[in-house]
């Protein structure tokens, strides 16, 4: 198969033009099952998370069919009726992890500046997302507010826009497909319980524990989308 390495830039956008050429030109036919992430990671040179937007991108572009428990199938041309991704678009697991880096330190600013007002909002967010899991709703609307009341605590208008920012990509077609198969109203409670850990910490006022607190969050949101197909819906 003519799979050949990819320079590390927008790269699941690289994989996907090539697995969609590579589809284009009857390599994988309709109905065939794609190679295994970590098979076409190996043969691409790229991490496996990439590949896995790949995927995703190809996906919500109607090239492909996700079946879990199964593999990746590639669909008949009739069926590609979605819209394309957006160039602009990012990568959800990518994302996951600028947002460890700038949100650890967040976090870290609330927990040393962060007032009464701040606090008592990161304690409103977290019993929205309670009540709507409650509810078996995805509690997305709490978990935004959530995010974004530490952000304001650091009262830097250029953070409070990059964290906006994230969560303006957090609700793109790409993680919103990839949120799909894994996450769940238990997988919900289990983040409830991580925002707790970092409320918990910036209302401490301690901001060591606090990034630290941020950086387990979103090590465990990566390892969530990052979890075998398999297991979706089970995570």
């Amino acid at each position: 198969m003519p799979l050949h390495s990819i320079a590390p830039q927008r790269l699941y956008r690289q994989i996907a033009d090539q697995l969609r050429a590579l589809i284009g030109k009857g390599e994988f036919v309709p109905g065939a099952r794609l190679p295994a992430e970590r098979d076409l990671a190996r043969q691409l040179g790229v991490s496996r998370p990439s590949v896995r937007e790949a995927l995703i991108a190809l996906e919500v572009e109607g090239y492909v069919e996700v079946r879990t428990g199964s593999g990746v199938y590639v669909l008949d041309r009739p069926q590609r009726s979605a819209a394309p991704v957006e160039a602009t678009e990012w990568g959800p697991l990518e994302l996951i992890r600028a947002r460890r880096v700038v949100e650890g330190e967040t976090a870290a600013l609330a927990a040393l500046h962060g007032k009464r007002k701040d606090f008592d909002a990161m304690q409103r967010a977290i019993d929205t997302m309670r009540e709507m899991a409650d509810r078996n709703v995805m509690p997305l609307d709490g978990d935004r507010a959530f995010h974004l009341a530490i952000v304001e605590a650091s009262g830097n208008t250029v953070l409070i826009e990059t964290v906006q920012g994230f969560w303006d990509s957090r609700r793109g077609p790409l993680f919103t497909r990839l949120g799909g198969y894994f996450e769940t109203v238990v997988s919900w409670r289990r983040a409830i319980a991580e925002h707790e850990a970092i409320r918990d910490a910036i209302v401490a006022r301690d901001p060591a524990a606090a990034r630290a607190a941020m950086h387990e969050h979103m090590d465990k949101s990566h390892q969530r989308f990052s979890a075998s197909w398999r297991r979706a819906k089970a995570v």
